[in-house]
């Protein structure tokens, strides 16, 4: 207590002793916190150090706590166990190590086997549903055959002439001889084929008489006609060609009848022969007048009454155009319509009119007392009267300024050569053509002749008298292409010329060209249409057009095209339970032998074109002169039970009133392989593709290496003669339907799109149905035609790169379009596709139908083709501007219509589709 008490007072009285103790226990402190550092710090670097000498100097060389190597460990007695622990586990893992990878193994083993599982599965699925689908059609068929209820056709029994050739009983009057008791049906079954045997007017004496001129012509086409045969003993018909006799000689009546009794094959009464004179001046001979020409028929451009027979001679044109063709530069174009004069007539009448101009009485007066014997002179006074009244400008000239050619007496005189004749004529709208003042005479070389110019400028023939006989008068619709005026309505002619439209003058202008083309222009086509005058009066239907030989280039076919996932492109379109029999050809026409009976005069609109089709006897020249599409199936029957407008049957199956019909495709291409290949793979699986037709166009063949897809359809290389554009519409005998879509190598189209095109032109078979649009332009100030690919809301063209069209225009264009043009598109290298649609807007008087939205084609990658060079675009301004010229008027026609389909871009159920086609 004491002590705590000095404490607290400061020591006070023991001050040495607190002091000590401060110092002391300082001391205690620092040698405390001295003792702990050494501690803490030396201890451990000394026993670290005295460890790793220890072990440096163990003379065993073992190491107690240094590293130990691999199996050291394990002699360690503590270790041993874990080391043996570990070394089992390890080899376990091993184990499950290696059944995982076999495992592993065996599953995508399994994987592979799952998915060729499910496309066998697909496979099988895809054959059930054709497996159904021809089980279907067949039983459709059956019971299609079971209504009909018909036998098969077959080749009706022949009717064969007597071994003496008896015939049939003359008639009592020579000039009552008709077909049906003046010609020998039994030597002309329908099966014929229509055999015609030639005279060979040399072996003859009467043979030297004639003009070299006619007898070569004749002779050149003759050997050319399909037709013509050397074997008399089958022969339907016996032609023998007897003039035009050359000046100055004069064969009389009677030496020549007794050189006509004489022919081989005369059989005395002549029947089943045609005895022809062509004429190549307006004063030809009337060689046949006051001769017995017995039961042949005579075809001739002079004919009296008293020896023409209606129905069973001929009345042809003259030879004008002998062994030349006719010069498409130098005849007028058809527009405009209108030109300089309105009517014009040159002529001079050789022997004295009664000449009632001297008269005091009108003309009415006289027609109310006694007709006049001659309306000449009447029509001369009111032709004048036109002329003078200056209402229009016509000319009309009755004195010839020159010598007047030589003419039959009554018949007018042409005056001047004929280029002057033409020359007036192409500045003329209407040609006035007067017949012969004496009604006897039915026909005469100078009418003709004046009809043959009008139609050859232009100039729309107006005939003055009824009475006349024009040219094929009783196959060819006149009225169509000329004017025929009584004589007495002279006075109404004037009216009657202005009251025309121009649409209708320029229809009837159209028309006369087309028939002088067709039936006037070459000795070519007035020999074959003189035979087919014949053949369709006896009911025998047109020989076949020939086909163009398909020269195969052999090749290998590789993969099975579609294994390439980027060569498929159906587009976004379910398609359906679309046709998936193997290709079969278009039905036979079977109606060939009974369509020159039926459909005589049956007009399909107003079309200039001359042919009907038969997809195997494509045309028949003479028939009707207007186009008529006809389809290749018998008839219309329902689709789907009958309801119409049904969306569903439309989506499920072809439709229409043909639904089983397929198409070829016609791929021309020049050494672009890889390109080619890959357009054919496209079509792998392509619905109602009957086969794919590639023409080559080079002359350099296929690499041999080459492999060419398989794309379940056959594919055939054809070899060309010549790189040539026009190989692309050569009718080849291997195509065997209706249909071509013609394709070129580089043009990109999904399979709806081509379904889509077909379905349409089944529509619209006489049309072009494709899918790149062009137009033409008029260029007023070069006042020429162009031609524009740009986009526009409207079209005159489309292109056949990518376009469907009936085989029937590949006959046209390589047999009947005029050959300059064919000429032009070699020249070029250039312009087959605006050909072919110029060729059908002339035939039908329609545009094209365009086929979905796209613009352009063309595969994205492909080489560049012709239509990238520069002058590919003046070169198709050229092509335009000079088939023009060789029609003789603009043909195409513009339109603003495209066609789409409702269900073109619509998933639609099958069970729930109510819809129309189109919009």
């Amino acid at each position: 207590m004491t002590g705590y008490t000095m404490l607290r007072n400061g020591g006070v009285g023991n001050g040495g002793q607190t002091c000590m103790l401060r110092w002391s226990n300082r001391i205690r402190l620092t040698w405390l916190s001295f003792t702990l550092f050494i501690i803490l710090v030396f201890f451990p670097l000394i026993a670290h150090y005295y460890l790793t000498t220890l072990d440096e100097a163990d003379e065993a060389g073992k190491r107690i706590f240094g590293p130990r190597a691999g199996n050291e460990l394990c002699e360690v007695k503590h270790v041993l166990d874990l080391c043996r622990i570990r070394e089992s586990v390890s080899e376990e893992l091993l184990q499950l190590e290696a059944k995982r990878q076999e495992l592993n193994s065996e599953i995508a083993k399994l994987n592979l086997k799952i998915e060729a599982c499910k496309k066998s599965i697909e496979n099988a699925k895809q054959d059930l549903l054709q497996l159904k689908n021809v089980i279907s059609q067949t039983e459709h068929s059956y019971k299609e055959l079971m209504a009909q209820n018909q036998p098969k056709l077959s080749l009706p029994i022949r009717l064969l002439p007597e071994k003496d050739d008896a015939g049939l009983p003359p008639p009592k009057v020579i000039r009552g001889c008709r077909l049906h008791n003046c010609f020998d049906y039994s030597r002309c079954p329908l099966t014929s084929g229509f055999p015609v045997y030639v005279y060979d007017s040399d072996q003859f004496a009467f043979g030297s008489y004639l003009d070299p001129l006619v007898k070569q012509a004749f002779q050149a086409t003759a050997r050319a006609n399909v037709y013509v045969t050397e074997n008399a003993d089958i022969a339907c018909l016996y032609v023998i060609l007897v003039g035009e006799i050359q000046e100055p000689v004069v064969l009389r009546p009677a030496e020549l009848e007794k050189h006509l009794y004489s022919l081989p094959h005369w059989r005395t009464d002549g029947h089943n022969h045609v005895i022809i004179n062509l004429s190549r001046k307006s004063d030809t001979q009337n060689l046949l007048y006051n001769i017995s020409t017995g039961r042949a028929m005579v075809a001739q451009s002079t004919f009296y009454a008293s020896q023409y027979r209606p129905g069973f001679d001929l009345v042809v044109s003259p030879l004008v155009h002998a062994m030349s063709e006719p010069n498409f530069m130098e005849i007028p174009p058809q527009v405009p319509v209108k030109r300089k004069y309105l009517f014009t007539f040159q002529g001079e009448k050789i022997e004295s009119l009664r000449s009632s101009l001297q008269e005091a009485r009108s003309f009415e007066e006289e027609m109310e007392s006694d007709p006049p014997a001659d309306y000449d002179d009447r029509i001369i006074a009111t032709l004048k009267a036109v002329q003078d009244s200056k209402l229009d400008q016509v000319l009309v000239e009755f004195t010839c300024k020159n010598q007047p050619k030589p003419s039959l007496p009554t018949e007018w005189a042409l005056c001047g050569e004929r280029e002057d004749r033409l020359e007036l004529l192409k500045l003329s709208t209407f040609a006035l053509i007067i017949t012969p003042g004496d009604p006897h005479l039915v026909i005469s070389s100078g009418c003709a002749t004046r009809l043959f110019e009008a139609l050859e400028v232009g100039a729309v023939p107006v005939v003055l008298g009824e009475q006349v006989q024009l040219p094929y008068q009783d196959m060819l619709q006149w009225n169509e292409a000329a004017l025929v005026v009584p004589k007495p309505r002279v006075t109404e002619v004037h009216f009657l010329l202005r009251s025309l439209s121009d649409s209708d003058l320029l229809a009837m202008r159209r028309q006369g060209r087309f028939l002088w083309e067709t039936y006037f222009s070459t000795a070519d086509s007035i020999f074959n249409t003189m035979l087919a005058m014949i053949r369709t009066r006896i009911q025998i239907p047109a020989a076949p057009i020939r086909e163009e030989a398909a020269a195969e280039i052999p090749h290998r076919s590789g993969k099975a095209a579609g294994t390439d996932p980027n060569m498929a492109d159906n587009g976004d379109l379910d398609l359906g339970p679309v046709e998936t029999e193997p290709p079969y050809a278009s039905p036979k026409y079977l109606r060939n032998f009974t369509l020159t009976v039926t459909d005589f005069y049956r007009s399909w609109n107003s079309a200039p074109g001359p042919f009907h089709l038969f997809p195997h006897t494509p045309f028949d020249p003479v028939l009707p002169s207007e186009a008529k599409f006809l389809g290749s199936g018998t008839g219309f029957r329902p689709i789907g039970g009958g309801a119409g407008g049904s969306g569903k049957e439309f989506q499920a199956a072809l439709g229409g009133n043909v639904p089983r019909e397929q198409f070829t495709v016609v791929m021309l291409t020049y050494e672009r392989e890889e390109v080619l290949m890959n357009s054919l793979e496209r079509l792998n699986g392509l619905p109602y593709l009957n086969k794919v037709v590639v023409v080559w166009n080079s002359p350099k063949l296929p690499s041999e290496d080459l492999l060419w897809p398989d794309i379940g359809v056959p594919i055939m290389v054809v070899r060309t003669e010549k790189n040539s554009l026009n190989n692309r519409f050569l009718p080849w005998n291997e195509i065997e339907t209706e249909a071509i879509l013609s394709i070129d190598d580089d043009a990109h189209l999904r399979h709806d799109e081509i379904m889509f095109g077909f379905r349409v032109w089944r529509e619209a078979r006489d049309r072009i149905v494709g899918f790149p649009g062009r137009y033409h332009a008029w260029d007023i100030p070069h006042q020429s035609w162009l031609y524009n690919s740009n986009y526009s809301c409207e079209l005159s063209m489309v292109l056949t790169g990518a376009a469907f069209f009936h085989k029937y225009y590949a006959y046209l264009y390589s047999y009947v379009m005029p050959q300059a043009i064919r000429d032009m598109v070699d020249e070029y290298i250039n312009c087959e596709d605006i050909a072919m649609n110029f060729l059908v807007s002339h035939i039908t008087r329609k545009p094209p139908i365009k086929v979905t939205s796209r613009w352009t084609f063309r595969c994205p990658g492909c080489p560049q083709a012709l239509s990238h060079d520069d002058s590919h675009f003046h070169e198709r301004h050229k092509c335009i501007n000079f088939f023009v010229k060789v029609y003789g008027y603009m043909p195409l026609l513009y339109t603003q219509f495209r066609v789409d389909s409702v269900l073109f871009k619509t998933r639609l159920p099958h069970d729930k589709t109510k819809c129309f086609k189109f919009i």
